[in-house]
């Protein structure tokens, strides 16, 4: 490795990225081959000692492209393959009156989350549910309800009552 050609490199790199932790690697590799030390480095960038370590290792190992982050995978789901695939198919196929849900006849997060709990014995949050459904590849809207003894007529008579009455409240 040539350590001033590494250098320019690095403030080339430094000046094209967009990513702010990237950023922070490569001005970290620049100053290093700037003579600094580990420890100002750190002081500079705000990370630890031990992270230039870090990042210093990995760009003697394989160079500036040895910086570059890895993929974040996250925790892994709590539900196995094969039971994402049977909550995709009775969300897709039944209703929640279908399965011990007798008055519910729209699927939400809360009545998916007590369907797991129920089931597979694991609690989710609300907001675990809805990231579930995302992972599944199913949209989740929160329900709106339709009163079934409305009367189109006085709804329709009611809609143009209020544009009319939209229309004189923004003169």
């Amino acid at each position: 490795m040539n350590k001033n050609n590494d250098r320019e490199k690095a403030l080339n790199l430094m000046k094209s990225t967009t990513d702010k932790r990237m950023f922070e690697r490569y001005q970290s590799i620049y100053l290093l081959l700037s003579n600094m030390k580990i420890v100002e480095v750190a002081n500079i960038v705000g990370r630890s000692p031990r992270t230039i370590k870090n990042y210093k290792r990995a760009y003697r190992t394989l160079g500036l492209e040895g910086l570059a982050m890895g993929k974040s995978t996250g925790r892994p789901n709590r539900l196995t393959e094969e039971q994402m695939q049977q909550l995709k198919e009775l969300i897709l196929t039944k209703l929640p009156v279908d399965v011990d849900f007798p008055t519910e006849f729209n699927w939400t997060a809360g009545i998916i989350a007590k369907w797991i709990k129920k089931e597979y014995g694991i609690d989710y949050t609300i907001g675990g549910t809805v990231n579930l459904l995302k992972a599944l590849g199913l949209s989740y809207t929160r329900p709106t309800y339709t009163l079934a003894k409305a009367d189109p007529e006085k709804q329709e008579k009611f809609k143009k009552t209020f544009e009319g009455f939209k229309k004189t409240i923004k003169q």
